[in-house]
Order: structure tokens, then C-alpha cells, then sequence
């Protein structure tokens, strides 16, 4: 008998070794490098060719022949989860949702498949628990439908099979990391376990279409364990986030091939499930302080969404030799760059002052547009001067000092508007070609500095 072959297979990227090494040479983590048993290289026969539950197998085709009917969308009841979908469910599409344990993806995936099962026959495949725990928190959701199946199981080759037998329209899998191919000799949850598990389920999505969803747990760094190869092969990413000490939640698109990749849904978690949050930018702003200093709105863009957030900023004399900078929810390098900018245009001396900066509601904010409001909370805290509550902020700065155009500006300044903001302070060259909301006063300014003089008359 021949001597069976290892092989060392990183956990984190997927590289494979033929010796152990401390340290994966390809992504730099130590201690992932997992030992399993080299398998055998089969030869693929006609069987295992794409098959559909009919029984029909996929023949090449001329793409004259290839109908280009767009195929429709699923809208379902959660308008968020549509939003961050691109408009509804694609029909045969394999869509990835990870998150931290807890945060609510088997609560959003429960609540979906309830409403589905209302017109469509959905299966719900659990790895991690019973039917009988689901049914509990199903009865807690207030989740129920007609065609709505329970299979707690996770032995692919009998999830492939109760999908040919019962037809699903929708597919749930809780989670990928718990499903196993017997087939292989290493470990659930390991790189080639993923690997193999999630090409089973694009060969059913694809091929039957039949729309699935995975659930992907994520490491200590964030990322969803197994490795990128998972993002890779899905349609859709979906990274569900929030702190465990708030009740909010957002559902953040990091990659689809059917849709923007910069739509957000806010969710409100409450006892019997997921609420979608209509108007975030009243969650942002509801805990904003008046007269305090230190403080600038920001009307923020994601995807087609504007969003006001409050950006708070904290400056104060160092204790030590070398001044300290820390953000939350922004962009550690913008805000080193915006107070080297006040520092060589305004005058401001800031080499020896220690500022912490956050966006307040915990959203994270990453586009240019922000950085008026960034600039703005510093002079205040700096300076111990408040804004005005009805003052925010939307403009690009340079690093002479200009105030640059930002897109969207139109819909950014209505956004505030509706919010009761009184004047909006934008780059000058946004100014053409729209109409100003009849309650708000627009500004346009061209130098940061402009800025600066107007606010803080």
C-alpha cells in the first residue's frame, strides 16, 4: 500500500506547504499552517459534469443562441436588505453574510426565510443546531410559512440530495464552516473542507437556479475565516456589523456582481428580530449635545444613500514628548493629513496637542466629502469654540488648502434639509446647476480658511 502523501494548508490564505512553517510565507500569519492528507488527483468522468435537478446536463452553447433577458429581482419586505442587495434577490445567486458571533445573521437569514416561505419553498440548513432550537427562536421571531423546511445537518452529500429531492426555490446553509465532505480527509473547517463545500453549493445556485445563502464566520482579525478564496467564489458579500453594546446593526456590502458595493442597511435589534432603520441619520444625530465644542455634521454618501453623522474631535496638550492621534470610525491617515493642513494653512499649532476623533453612532466614514467636517470639529475643540447646531459641512480639502467638489451634492443638501439644518456649507464650484432647498441657506466656499472665518465669526 503506498504511503499516503501530507501536505501543510494555511487556514488564513490558503497557501500550501510541503513542510510546516511557523509563519505562512504568503500572508505573513503564524501558526496556521494546518497538516492534511494529500488527495489523490481523480479523474473527473461525464457524472460529475453540471447537472440540473432534471437531470440535464449544461451543453456548450453559440452566445447568439444565449437569451440576454434580464432576470428579475426578488423584492422582499426588508427595504435595507434590498437596498445593500442592488434593488432584491437575484435568482440563482450565492450570497455570503458574515459577522461577528451574535450580531444577528442567523436572526436576518430566519426572518428572510419566514417571509419567502410565504410564496417560495425555502430549506434551511443548520450545522449548529437543532431543529427544535430553531423552531424556539422561530416562535420568538414570530417566523413561520407553509413552505419553509428545517434540516439540521452537515453532511453534504444529504444536503445534495434533500435539494434534488425537494426542489428549494431558496437555500439557507448555517454555517459553511460546519458542512463537511466526506470525500475529504481533513478537518470541518479547514481551507479544502470551504473550498469544496462552497463549489457544491455554486453548482446548485448556477446550474438549478436556486438563490443561496452562506453563513461565514469571521476570525479575530475580522475577516471571514476560510480564506479569501470564499469571497472569491460568491456573487455577493455581506458584512453584518455593530458593537455588542448597541442595539444597531449595519449590513455593509463589500462585494456584488449585481449591485453597488457601497450601499448600507441599518437594522435595530430588537426582542422579536431585525428592524430596518428608515432614517439613520436620526440615530447619528439624536445624542448631539448643543453648545458643545468639538463637534461638525457631516452629510456622508453611501452608495445612494446620504447619511448625516456627527464627527466629534477631542484636542488636548500632550503629556508626552510625542503628540498621540486615534480614531474611531475614521480613517487614521485622512485625519493626519487634515491636521498637517491646518497646521501649514491655518496656522493652528498642533505638533504638541494629543486629538482623538470618532464618528459618533458608531458608522464608519471613508470618502472625501468628510474631511470640511473633520477639519471643522478640530478648530472647534481646539480653539473652545462651538459650531452652530444648524451648521454642516460637505467639501474635499486639498493640501494648499482649496476646498474641492464632492458628488452629489444636491441630494446631500436636501438630506439636511429635511433634517431641519439651517446652512450647509459646500465647495463653491458645486453651486451650478441645482436648486437650493427654499429653508436652507447654501455656502459655498473655496478655501478652508473661508471656512474657518465664516464659522467661527
Amino acid at each position: 500500500m503506498a504511503k499516503s502523501k501530507t501536505r501543510y494548508v494555511c487556514q488564513s490564505c490558503g497557501y500550501i506547504s510541503p513542510r510546516y512553517l511557523g509563519r505562512c510565507p504568503n500572508c505573513g500569519e503564524w501558526n496556521t499552517l494546518v497538516e492534511e492528507v494529500e488527495e489523490k488527483a481523480a479523474v473527473k468522468s461525464q457524472a460529475n459534469a453540471r447537472t440540473t435537478i432534471a437531470g440535464q446536463k449544461v451543453k456548450p452553447q453559440l452566445l447568439k443562441e444565449v437569451t440576454a433577458k434580464e432576470t428579475p429581482r426578488v423584492v422582499t419586505e426588508n427595504g435595507e436588505l434590498n437596498r445593500v442587495l442592488g434593488g432584491g434577490i437575484v435568482p440563482g445567486s450565492l450570497v455570503l453574510i458574515g459577522g461577528d458571533p451574535g450580531i444577528g445573521k442567523s436572526t436576518l437569514l430566519l426572518q428572510l426565510s419566514g417571509e419567502l416561505a410565504q410564496k417560495s419553498k425555502v430549506l434551511y440548513v443548520s450545522g449548529e443546531e437543532s431543529a427544535n432550537q430553531i423552531k424556539m427562536r422561530a416562535d420568538r421571531l414570530g417566523v413561520g410559512g407553509s413552505e419553509f423546511y428545517l434540516y439540521p445537518e452537515t453532511d453534504m452529500p444529504s444536503i445534495l440530495a434533500n435539494i434534488d429531492e425537494l426542489k428549494p426555490d431558496y437555500v439557507i446553509i448555517d454555517s459553511v464552516q460546519t458542512m463537511q465532505d466526506p470525500e475529504l480527509t481533513s478537518a470541518i473547517g479547514s481551507v479544502a473542507q470551504i473550498r469544496s463545500v462552497t463549489a457544491s453549493l455554486m453548482q446548485v445556485a448556477k446550474v438549478n437556479g436556486i438563490t443561496v445563502f452562506i453563513v461565514g464566520h469571521v476570525t479575530k482579525g475580522g475577516a471571514i475565516a476560510g480564506p479569501k478564496i470564499l469571497e472569491h467564489m460568491v456573487d455577493t458579500v455581506l458584512y453584518f456589523e455593530g458593537d455588542m453594546h448597541r442595539t444597531y446593526r449595519i449590513l455593509r456590502a463589500v462585494k456584488n456582481r449585481f449591485g453597488s458595493t457601497n450601499e448600507i442597511g441599518v437594522f435595530d435589534m430588537r426582542e422579536d428580530g431585525l428592524k430596518e432603520v428608515k432614517n439613520p441619520s436620526e440615530i447619528f444625530l439624536e445624542e448631539r449635545l448643543k453648545g458643545a465644542t468639538g463637534s461638525a455634521v457631516v452629510v456622508s454618501v453611501e452608495g445612494t444613500r446620504p447619511i448625516l453623522a456627527e464627527i466629534q474631535a477631542l484636542v488636548t496638550p500632550t503629556a508626552f514628548g510625542n503628540a498621540k492621534r486615534t480614531t474611531n470610525g475614521l480613517d487614521h491617515n485622512r485625519v493626519s493629513l487634515i491636521m498637517a493642513v491646518l497646521e501649514k494653512r491655518s496656522g493652528l499649532l498642533l505638533q504638541n496637542q494629543d486629538a482623538y476623533l470618532k464618528a459618533a453612532g458608531g458608522v464608519k466614514l471613508d470618502e472625501p466629502a468628510i474631511d470640511l467636517a473633520i477639519a471643522v470639529s478640530l478648530v472647534s475643540s481646539y480653539r473652545d469654540e462651538e459650531t452652530s447646531p444648524g451648521d454642516c459641512f460637505i467639501g474635499e480639502l486639498g493640501l494648499t488648502g482649496e476646498v474641492r467638489r464632492v458628488s452629489r451634492i444636491e441630494a446631500r443638501v436636501n438630506e439636511a434639509a429635511k433634517l431641519g439644518f439651517k446652512r450647509a456649507f459646500v465647495p463653491k464650484h458645486n453651486l451650478d446647476g441645482w436648486t437650493f432647498p427654499a429653508n436652507m441657506q447654501v455656502i459655498g466656499v473655496q478655501t478652508l480658511n473661508e471656512t474657518l472665518k465664516e464659522v467661527f465669526r
